[in-house]
């Protein structure tokens, strides 16, 4: 029996919010957690959109600066309820994480220890860890169906886990062999199809409202783009203009948001890609903050709600509160965490609305379905390499690397091994696998474990 969803109009503003905010609050993991929640809520169980759209709309925000899930969240939202829906799927992406990195980086300011919200991330990460694993499997599955796509994700993967490849390296590699296959064997490269099937049954309510032309507003306009450019260059440089007249340029205010506005514009291959060059920057130029607290920074970004690139808004409290002059260090942390948060993301929110309708527009080229195809197979190497990544760090305390034969592979401390960590993740993928257990019952009882096995012992 067909689902009566598939043929609906556009969710309510009411009911786009409730479900966007879920996905804010229960967004853990980093992009893969994220990307694999995204997709179990909005294809598999709302059927919002279907599959091709889905990665279409990824596969552009991996190409873009900035945290691809959340400018995922904001494509999604604005296909389904145009700008407002944009600005509301991005903004609670952003906003839950925000407010609880802004009560943590207050609470590691005064206190530095919080062992038992600690304990309790040991579990919400084992949980996501399966999360992530699952969709893999998933977007796998669906993604990979030839063995040129599989060839690409294990080139992929490898090419980023063994040989550190630089991801924008690594997409343009195979949207190359994604393009050139396509040509000579489409039968084998063009496997993310524009349009589903002949148009005659709506696969997602996004289909059901192409279908009806509700959808005139993913068309693109000049006049549009350029009120955006300048909508945005006022909302995003407007701040930063008004930071340096009225303080002056060494006032860390200022000097926060003209370094995170820059990083809002190279942060390409998401947080893990540009974290080195912003530790330098953050501790040996400016001083904000020492090294191990920058690692203190990434892990409450890791296992918090929102983007990895939220580590931005710790660095930018912790910057003001001990460097501003004439104000009380908590409420000057705060400011600095707005200041950073805001010229972060306000740039995110200009590519999407700027780029999607042509992004949109270049569904049925076959081209670049090909490129995209070829990408979207990459993309699936790169999250299982953030899973792996992600599930050794769950497993163990100490995680370091050596170089074999021009290859750098991982290495780990048996004695840092977390026995809390790994039997939860088991406990987490019996209950998500074989119980078909949901994200947010799994996030509690993980979490809730972890909690218990940490006052207990």
């Amino acid at each position: 029996m067909s689902d009566n969803r598939n043929t609906e109009a556009a969710p309510s503003f009411r009911e786009a919010f409730g479900v966007w905010l879920k996905i804010g609050l229960l967004s853990f993991g980093g992009p893969a957690g994220q990307i694999a929640l995204m997709h179990r809520v909005l294809v598999e169980e709302r059927r919002w959109i279907d599959e091709s759209r889905f990665l279409h709309a990824l596969n552009y925000c991996m190409l873009l600066p900035g945290p691809e899930a959340q400018q995922l969240a904001t494509y999604i939202g604005w296909l389904l309820n145009r700008t407002v829906g944009g600005l509301v799927a991005g903004l609670l992406f952003v906003l839950p994480g925000a407010f609880v990195i802004l009560a943590l980086s207050i609470a590691y300011a005064l206190y530095a220890q919080i062992p038992l919200v600690a304990a309790a991330f040991v579990g919400v990460k084992a949980a996501v860890l399966i999360v992530v694993v699952e969709a893999v499997l998933r977007i796998g599955k669906r993604a990979l169906k030839t063995a040129p796509m599989y060839l690409i994700a294990v080139a992929g993967f490898v090419a980023i886990f063994l040989f550190a490849v630089p991801f924008p390296i690594i997409i343009a590699g195979a949207a190359l062999i994604g393009l050139i296959g396509g040509m000579t064997r489409p039968d084998l490269f063009v496997v993310m199809k524009g349009q589903s099937a002949d148009g005659a049954v709506a696969e997602s309510v996004v289909d059901a409202m192409a279908a009806r032309g509700e959808l005139s507003h993913t068309k693109p306009s000049a006049a549009r783009s350029v009120l955006l450019i300048a909508v945005f260059g006022v909302l995003w440089g407007g701040p930063v203009a008004a930071l340096f007249v009225v303080l002056g340029g060494d006032n860390v205010f200022a000097q926060e948001a003209a370094f995170f506005s820059k990083l809002a514009v190279v942060t390409f291959g998401g947080a893990y890609a540009v974290l080195a060059y912003m530790a330098q920057q953050a501790v040996e130029t400016y001083g904000w903050l020492t090294g191990a607290e920058m690692l203190d920074g990434l892990g409450l970004a890791e296992t918090t709600p929102g983007p990895l690139i939220m580590v931005t808004q710790f660095v930018g409290f912790l910057g003001a509160y001990r460097h501003a002059v004439g104000i009380d260090p908590i409420l000057a942390g705060v400011i600095g965490s707005v200041v950073t948060v805001w010229v972060t993301f306000a740039p995110c929110f200009l590519w999407i609305f700027l780029g999607a309708p042509y992004i949109e527009r270049l569904r049925d080229n076959v081209h670049l379905s090909a490129a995209l195809s070829g990408i979207t197979a990459a993309v699936v190497g790169v999250i299982m390499n953030l899973a792996v990544w992600f599930g050794l760090r769950v497993a163990f305390a100490e995680v370091g690397s050596m170089e074999v034969a021009g290859m750098s592979l991982p290495t780990m401390a048996a004695e840092s091994a977390n026995l809390t960590a790994i039997g939860l993740t088991i406990v987490a993928g019996i209950v998500m696998f074989r119980l078909h257990w949901d994200v947010l019952r799994t996030l509690a009882l993980c979490g809730g474990g972890a909690i218990l096995i940490h006052l207990m012992i």
